[in-house]
């Protein structure tokens, strides 16, 4: 399922038009984006945990050369499905 094909399923399950359920998808993903910036988890119970994680610098190695490269520390975002999504 596309963003599109979700919108058109948001607003047949909400019986609204699909202008205001691509404006509530969009608002969700920019307020996600926005707490998981500033390092917040958010907790949606029986959905999941969206948390962002700090991924430690490590070693890796350049698949076409076999050379051995740095790979620098970051911080990446993770969910973690609640019980009751599947």
């Amino acid at each position: 399922m596309n963003k599109t094909e979700l919108i058109a399923a948001m607003a047949e399950k909400a019986q609204i038009t699909k202008v205001d359920a691509a404006k509530a998808l969009n608002a969700y993903i920019d307020v996600v984006k926005q707490q998981l910036a500033k390092g917040e988890k958010i907790s949606l119970i029986g959905f999941g945990t969206f948390s962002v994680v700090d991924r430690p610098a490590r070693s890796g190695r350049n698949p076409r050369t076999g050379k051995t490269i740095k790979i620098a520390a970051k911080k990446s975002a993770k969910f973690k499905a609640g019980k009751g999504l599947i």
